[in-house]
């Protein structure tokens, strides 16, 4: 068995292994999406295939749509490459928490290009579909570094200011390549078009918006483009924006789901790692558990998508279901496990789930301590989204995530997945922060984990993180066992980048060093402190 056009013709030897196969005319499908193209997506990941093209895969099956996506793979060559050798197929196991898999042939990606300029036949056939008055909607899984223009130092990175200053002939940069790409829409006739974000980041169609823009006017200064691009760009009729919300697990191909599929008789489906760092398979695995809240702002229309699940709404509501689920009902409790998981000396979120006294911590922290101040959105209930992440999403045995990668860059999280429950506190009068007990625990717990020291008093090595040389001198010279004073974590508790608010001013920074100084008594104290807490 093969994953190409030719292999899944041998459809019994296929449907006797249990996978689903397309039902429709994939050939057919491919010839109108390429004359007529409706969604280009940039960012051919493990990601879109699992959840984007797979959407698209069981309205093509249903018979609510005739037409696939195009997919574009802008940063490495490897990942298109694959793609292609197996005709743009691709395999999902979708892992489901009683420990069954769904497997899927998905035939939903009609096309796949590259990106690049310095390939001439490869981006005019890009130019020609965004020059297609059919087009609806470009859509981007790049990460939010992917829509990055400057450095560290606010300075433009080296290919944007080169963008800049020689215009759209042949860019360099990704969203140099993009403008290019809208400018070719502009010139065809000012076509509308939805460019829709959707990675998981805050606001993400503003943050679009503000990588194309200045491309625009860079250009419009020195005289690349007239002003009505910048104007076309800028009104929202002719090119929008929208804001979304995704969630949805997708850890890199795993070698266990893997040989799931090579003992079903696949060939070449092995997984490896290209020179850019990409982990690339023809096969991907995530949950079952998936949500994409999309701003309906379409000025050229756009596919029926909300009959495969995804949730069309207006900013406001997209926006609370955004701030739901990063401050209150996911994103707080994966960085309590996270935390806590390393210094307890786990591997995976669900063996944690295993641990009561961590279940109790993140059922503490979201349905007693977040969701007194949490703005139900409308169209997801909190309470059944935490219960969803308690009982579904987190114990699943296929999701190999590990508490070390979400422990990485925690600095850059704790504001946001705390700092804005507290201040909620401080505002309603109904509430009292001195009420708090899980999320001081988990302040106290992550100044613990700066010690790099674990519950056995074993040495461990902190996840990635940008503040690490900045904080984890503060603590270096504290010994296990030895009590501090809130003097003496003072440049740590009142740095409201890492809390998003001053602990001391806030009132909450004795609490936080007492627990901190009951984790560090001995071997043992973080489970004895975490135990006592939870069980309060």
């Amino acid at each position: 068995m093969k994953l190409t056009n030719e292999g899944i013709k041998q459809k019994d030897a296929w449907l006797n292994a249990d996978y689903q196969l397309p039902s429709y005319d994939r050939e057919a499908m491919v010839e109108r999406t390429q004359a007529n193209p409706e969604w280009i997506h940039f960012g051919a990941g493990n990601l879109f295939k699992a959840f984007q093209a797979n959407v698209v895969e069981t309205l093509l099956n249903e018979g609510i749509m005739d037409k696939g996506i195009i997919a574009v793979e802008g940063f490495d060559t490897k990942i298109l490459q694959n793609s292609r050798e197996h005709d743009t197929l691709a395999l999902l196991a979708t892992l489901k928490s009683d420990g069954t898999a769904d497997k899927v042939v998905i035939g939903s990606i009609a096309e796949a290009d590259l990106l690049s300029c310095e390939h001439e036949e490869e981006f005019n056939r890009l130019k020609e579909i965004f020059r297609n008055p059919s087009l609806q909607m470009a859509s981007f899984t790049i990460t939010e570094k992917g829509y990055s223009l400057t450095n560290a130092n606010n300075e433009l990175l080296p290919a944007v200011q080169e963008d800049f200053n020689y215009g759209p002939a042949a860019p360099k940069s990704y969203m140099g390549k993009v403008v290019a790409l809208l400018l070719e829409r502009f010139h065809a006739s000012k076509y509308p078009i939805a460019m829709v974000s959707m990675d998981n980041c805050s606001h993400n169609g503003d943050i679009l918006k503000s990588a194309i823009l200045p491309y625009a006017k860079a250009w419009e200064e020195k005289g690349f483009v007239p002003s009505e691009f910048v104007q076309y760009l800028s009104d929202e009729n002719t090119v929008s924006f929208p804001w979304s919300m995704i969630d949805k697990i997708t850890p890199r191909p795993d070698d266990a789901i893997g040989e799931i599929f090579k003992k079903d008789g696949i060939e070449d489906i092995e997984p490896f790692q290209t020179d850019r760092g990409s982990f690339v398979a023809p096969f991907v695995n995530a949950e079952e558990t998936q949500y994409l809240v999309i701003e309906d702002k379409f000025p050229n229309g756009r596919p029926p998508l909300e009959k495969g699940g995804l949730i069309f709404t207006d900013r406001e509501t997209v926006n609370k279901v955004e701030t739901m689920k990063v401050t209150t009902c996911l994103n707080p409790l994966h960085t309590a496990l996270a935390i806590f998981g390393c210094l307890l000396g786990y591997d995976r979120i669900s063996e944690e789930m295993k641990d009561e006294d961590l279940v109790n911590l993140i059922k503490k922290i979201g349905y007693q301590e977040g969701l007194p101040v949490v703005t139900n959105p409308g169209i997801l209930d909190p309470k059944e989204f935490i219960d969803t992440v308690i009982e579904v999403r987190f114990p699943n045995p296929f999701m190999p995530d590990a508490p070390q990668r979400i422990a990485t860059d925690t600095s850059q999280k704790l504001s946001v997945r705390y700092g804005e429950t507290i201040k909620s506190y401080a505002k309603d009068e109904t509430l009292d922060l001195n009420d708090l007990e899980a999320i001081p625990l988990v302040f106290a717990g992550w100044i613990r984990y700066l010690m790099q020291i674990n519950d056995e008093g074993t040495a461990f090595e902190a996840s990635a993180d940008p503040l690490l040389d900045e904080l984890v001198p503060l603590v270096q010279n504290i010994q296990l066992g030895q009590k501090v004073n809130v003097e003496q974590l003072r440049p740590i508790l009142e740095n409201e980048k890492v809390f998003g608010i001053n602990l001391i001013e806030y009132g909450l920074a004795d609490k936080v060093v007492a627990l901190f100084n009951e984790m560090n008594e001995k071997p043992g104290a973080i489970r004895q402190t975490l135990h006592e807490v939870v069980s309060k």
